[in-house]
């Protein structure tokens, strides 16, 4: 299957899984089931029958979290596109599928969501192989996950006829239990996946036709795309004109060639906690627990978390520890946690955004103590990252070697630092942080001042193009 390109939609936000998933970090870059990311999963999962590297459809502020992890799953991308804002699928597909043309080509889409699980690979492969033959003649493909119980969080697509591959009769909403039901009992439903497979021209066909508003405005968004070495930075003005819709909506309801080929395959979209620990290792009672935990007599209970976490006499119950926020609820109740996040936004605070461990370009940065005129960080550099060139108004900082050598730009010096030595950055004073060596860079930042946010940095230079 060496004309299957894969389409990875890599830009949703995860808030359901709350506290580990944050908008800046989100689900699809967490080891969430094994040591893979759910984004390097993905990639895995098709390599065997992709004729090249995927197209990556990702928000901007995900873009070097997505690049390293790509590269660490050994694959060269055909393209990241970057979206500037989120106009959610039809739009994300639609781009992917311009620059899949780009070169006069017109390959099969395999298009995956980066964030969902699929436990026989195997079974997956020979479906994308039955979707291909159809997709080869015009179709455009979903695949339908075959239920397994009345699931109410699914929306459903119901199919006419019988064999590998069926015909799309209609795609339906979220149902009630009783509808659930009846929607089992009959065999013609099965759980919409959001994954498909089509021609790149003749999903681009049906948008112009159905959907000429997304269709020009994710052209032109394209055309007036920056391009660099890593990235293609879609234009915002004009990405920002598509209307936000769905592909099921704008396209799949509507087309008279939709079809759908029914997949059994453990397919699980990890919507929530209560989800995970569906496909997580259980143990006899039914408990599935992640890093140090200690629990008496407990039932179907979820626990993830870094430090000792000690459970007794709790049933389904879920319980996730981070370092700065711990989440406890019943697992029937967990798709609640939206609502958590989103009175965390209302209350200002950054926790529905940020870790308190913040992943940068070229390393990371973990605030490990702070109070009104005063923060402390452990920061990381890899081997050869570098900070931008920089200057603060409202701070100044100390900077002390732990491991590996600094080289320190401050005003018109350059320092080199090793191991227990230090150095003081003004307040005001133009200055940059690089590792030359080959090993990690460790340091501890100690910032004073009367405003620490992270938007009192004044930018003159960047490697990372954020100047």
């Amino acid at each position: 299957m060496t004309d299957v390109l894969p389409i990875i939609l890599s830009g949703g936000s995860g808030t359901r899984l709350w506290p580990l998933s944050r908008e800046a970090y989100p689900k699809q870059f967490l080891p969430l089931v094994g040591e893979l990311s759910m984004l390097q999963a993905t990639w895995k999962r098709v390599a065997p029958i992709a004729g090249k590297g995927p197209i990556v459809v990702a928000n901007q502020e995900h873009r070097f979290i997505a690049a390293e992890q790509l590269h660490e799953a050994g694959t060269v991308p055909t393209a990241i596109l970057l979206e500037p804002i989120g106009r959610n699928t039809a739009p994300a597909i639609a781009v992917a599928a311009l620059e899949a043309t780009r070169d006069g080509g017109d390959p099969l889409l395999l298009v995956l969501p980066s964030d969902h699980i699929i436990q026989d690979e195997a079974a997956f492969q020979a479906a994308v192989a039955v979707a291909s033959e159809a997709a080869r003649g015009g179709r455009l493909v979903t695949f339908g996950i075959t239920p397994t119980a009345p699931e109410t969080g699914y929306g459903y697509i119901k199919s006419s006829g019988a064999g590998p591959v069926r015909d799309v009769d209609s795609f339906v909403e979220k149902p009630d239990l009783a509808t659930a039901q009846q929607y089992v009992a009959s065999g013609a439903y099965f759980w919409n996946s959001g994954m498909f497979l089509f021609r790149a021209s003749r999903y681009l066909q049906e948008l112009e036709r159905l959907q000429p508003q997304i269709a020009a405005a994710c052209r032109l968004a394209w055309e007036k795309a920056k391009r660099d070495s890593d990235f293609i930075r879609l234009d915002g003005d004009a990405f920002a004109a598509s209307p936000s819709d769905s592909i099921d909506y704008a396209v799949m309801e509507k087309t008279a060639d939709a079809a759908v080929v029914p997949l059994d395959a453990g397919w699980n979209d990890v919507g929530s906690w209560s989800a995970l620990l569906q496909v997580s290792q259980q143990d006899a009672n039914g408990n599935a627990h992640h890093g140090d935990v200690i629990e008496i007599d407990c039932k179907n209970t979820y626990a993830y978390g870094s430090r000792l976490i000690a459970m007794v006499g709790l049933e389904d119950v879920v319980v996730v520890e981070t370092d700065d926020a711990v989440l406890v609820g019943k697992r029937d109740r967990v798709q609640e946690v939206k609502d958590v996040v989103a009175r965390i936004k209302a209350g200002g605070r950054s926790e529905a955004t940020w870790h308190r461990k913040v992943y940068r370009p070229w390393g990371a940065y973990d605030s490990i103590d702070n109070g009104q005129r005063h923060q402390v960080k452990r920061i990381t550099v890899k081997p050869g990252g570098v900070l931008s060139l920089q200057m603060h108004h409202h701070r100044a900082e100390h900077w002390i070697v732990v491991s590996g050598t600094a080289e320190v730009t401050r005003g018109d010096e350059v320092l080199l630092l090793t191991e227990n030595q230090s150095t003081y950055i003004p307040l005001g004073v133009t200055h940059r942080l690089r590792n030359p060596g080959k090993l990690p860079l460790e340091l501890i930042e100690v910032q004073s001042g009367s405003y620490l946010g992270e938007d009192d940095i004044v930018r003159f230079e960047d490697t990372y193009g954020r100047a």
